[in-house]
């Protein structure tokens, strides 16, 4: 027999070993040397009070044996012969893509515009000590995409769109902790993203797909409303029959590309601001109520914030407990901030973004000349002004919370996570008074939502503005391009994910789509 059950664990409770079997029992009314094993099935936090509570979803196994393995098999095939799919991008969109391909017995051909995990690596070192953006191989660009060393959170609120736990599963299957069946914000960690990444492409590999590094695509040969072939930065042609289209939010050459070729796009709203960056334990000690150190069976504290301002959200996106904040930037001459955390999320400091809504529709009058790539070029021109006001690298603007809520440039700053290092500068000025207008409204209000939130301990850096794609590329039922019939815009840079998750999601389905009736 299995049952189900809430349990509600204290810190202290925690403590002891066996603490889910005796409560299960108590709960149960049940001898504990009934209860074969217990499965936790969800995991989370309750700090709303001082008295924290750990609240468990379990699966209590009586008198019958725990099952050793995932109700979920991933069965992959030879595909080496097999009739090929060409896939552009490498991100999570991409690389479950190209894994369903193979389980439905097609050969994906992936093609990346940057390096593999391990070479990219040595191009973020250049972006952080050196100052130099490598524009094919980036936190943005490379074996993974923007997610593999971006702190690999993996919430979604696409539950509707398919099987979550079916990607959750696969990780886990490609070398992620499986702990992330379990929390309620799972989360992989930077530090241990790249291995599961290498995995997946080793999976793809083995079973006889093909994956090209550092091949940028610069070129559609169109013929009758279909991609023909495709042409790289070598001017080498490809043939292709079916293409999915998978590269990314800040891909903006593609963008480029296809509004030169009249390819139809739309201007999607996104949401642009700034990050910041608090010293961990204040986060901790408003979100636990504690004064010290937070218990030792505690994470890092997060937190979700968001305000109406004129008519406008302002809200906290991708917080980052125990992380660092790591420029994001994609071209020479801009500067882009982002946050991740490795897995122990055992850093100094707590950073989020906090940004504002943009109505592609109703925000960009000055820009409308741009058409569908107005969003592009307004995000764009705060990358632009950003670089030139921290200085003409990848140093960046910034300010002290209450000196950017009050309108005074800093005279100082507190020390932070971010290697290229910091520069004092009027980002209450700089940025558009639509944009920091409510910005400064939406920090005092959160200082009165989290008491302490709203301090000079913490800084304000400058520009978070790769939230999510300012285009979006228009598909049908088919998930098939509206003109084009053998494209399938897929995942966050055609507008269809805003997150690992749902990004594979979507993967999955292109793949599922292109390969129907072949």
């Amino acid at each position: 027999m299995v049952k189900e059950i809430q349990l509600r664990i204290t810190l202290k409770e925690e403590e002891h070993p066996d603490i889910l079997v005796l409560k299960s029992a108590i709960k149960l009314d049940i001898d504990r040397k009934d209860i074969t094993g217990v499965k936790v099935l969800r995991k989370s936090i309750d700090a709303r009070k001082p008295k924290i509570i750990l609240n468990y979803k379990v699966a209590v196994y009586i008198k019958e044996p725990l099952p050793e393995t995932s109700a979920y098999k991933f069965e992959y095939k030879d595909v080496s012969k097999a009739k090929p799919i060409h896939i552009i991008g490498f991100g999570p969109a991409g690389m479950y893509a190209a894994l369903r391909c193979i389980e439905l017995g097609f050969k994906p051909i992936v093609l990346e515009r940057g390096k593999n995990v391990q070479h990219r690596r040595r191009d973020l070192k250049a972006i952080n000590q050196d100052h130099f953006v490598n524009e094919d191989s980036n936190y943005c660009f490379g074996e993974g995409g923007a997610g593999t060393y971006s702190d690999g959170k993996l919430y979604t609120r696409s539950l509707k769109r398919g099987d979550v736990r079916r990607i959750f599963e696969n990780l886990v299957y490609h070398g992620a902790t499986d702990q992330i069946l379990v929390d309620a914000h799972p989360h992989i960690g930077t530090n241990k993203l790249p291995k599961v990444v290498q995995n997946i492409r080793e999976t793809i590999l083995k079973y006889g797909g093909e994956i090209y590094f550092e091949t940028r695509v610069t070129d559609f040969i169109i013929k009758n409303n279909e991609i023909k072939a495709i042409q790289l930065k070598n001017e080498e042609e490809i043939t292709v029959d079916k293409l999915i289209l998978a590269t990314g939010h800040s891909a903006r050459d593609i963008f480029y590309l296809l509004h030169e070729k009249q390819i139809a796009l739309e201007a999607k709203s996104f949401a642009m601001g700034v990050r910041v960056e608090h010293p961990q334990h204040i986060i901790d000690s408003i979100q636990y109520h504690c004064s010290g150190e937070r218990h030792e069976s505690l994470p890092a504290a997060s937190y979700g914030l968001v305000q109406q301002v004129n008519e406008r959200g302002v809200y906290s996106f991708c917080m980052c407990p125990g992380g660092f904040i790591v420029p994001a930037a994609t071209a020479n001459g801009e500067v882009v901030v982002n946050g991740m955390s490795p897995s122990k999320r055992n850093n100094l400091y707590a950073n989020s973004g906090i940004v504002v809504e943009i109505n592609a529709d109703t925000d960009l009058h000055k820009y409308k000349q741009f058409g569908a790539l107005k969003g592009l070029e307004y995000q764009k021109n705060l990358e632009r002004l950003a670089f030139t006001a921290g200085g003409r690298s990848q140093t960046a603007p910034a300010q002290r919370l209450t000196d950017f809520v009050e309108g005074k440039l800093s005279n100082d700053l507190n020390d932070t996570s971010y290697q290229p290092g910091l520069k004092s500068a009027p980002l209450h000025s700089l940025l558009p008074k639509f944009i920091g207008g409510r910005l400064r409204k939406g920090f005092e209000a959160f200082g009165r939502k989290m008491k302490g939130y709203y301090t000079e301990e913490a800084n304000v850096v400058g520009v978070e503005s790769r939230t999510s794609s300012p285009v979006s590329i228009p598909r049908n039922e088919q998930l098939q391009h509206t003109q084009i019939s053998n494209l399938y815009p897929c995942g966050e840079g055609g507008g269809y994910a805003g997150g690992i998750v749902s990004a594979a999601m979507d993967g999955e389905r292109c793949a599922e789509a292109a390969t129907n009736n072949l």
